[in-house]
């Protein structure tokens, strides 16, 4: 499964699965037209209010990351189509600036920060031409 929720975590469940949905994206675990599971289905598995499920698809439909055709279920959109350079470079920096904040709040120097991101990059390139 490309998600986990963690209540413990100061983060909110609707914002830990945006985030896990942006990253299974990017890594190539989920796909353009991979279908998500409904809002329901999804909660239950959880077992979290489905207005959280519904809160996150709604912010990664608004995002461009899903597309929500009525009565068809949610889906990972074409991004290529859907969302401009300047807002895949936004969402970039923003994610960066995240995990610098973590590789601080973690001790982890630049040094290896950078060694571990090119690690998982090569890592998701390599899934990404299915080798």
């Amino acid at each position: 499964m490309w998600y986990h929720i963690d209540p413990s975590s100061g983060t909110p469940i609707y914002r830990q699965l945006v985030e896990q949905v942006q990253q299974a994206v990017a890594s190539g675990v989920l796909r353009a037209g991979d279908r998500l599971p409904s809002v329901r289905d999804l909660a239950v598995e959880l077992a979290v209010n489905p207005n959280t499920v519904a809160k996150a698809y709604q912010e990664l439909e608004r995002a461009g990351v899903i597309e929500t055709p009525r009565g068809k279920g949610s889906f990972i959109a074409d991004r290529d189509h859907t969302v401009t350079e300047e807002e895949r470079l936004r969402q970039f920096i923003e994610a960066a600036d995240k995990l610098v904040a973590d590789a601080y709040r973690l001790r982890i120097g630049s040094e290896r920060a950078a060694a571990l991101f090119a690690e998982r990059l090569a890592e998701a390139e390599r899934r990404r031409s299915g080798e």
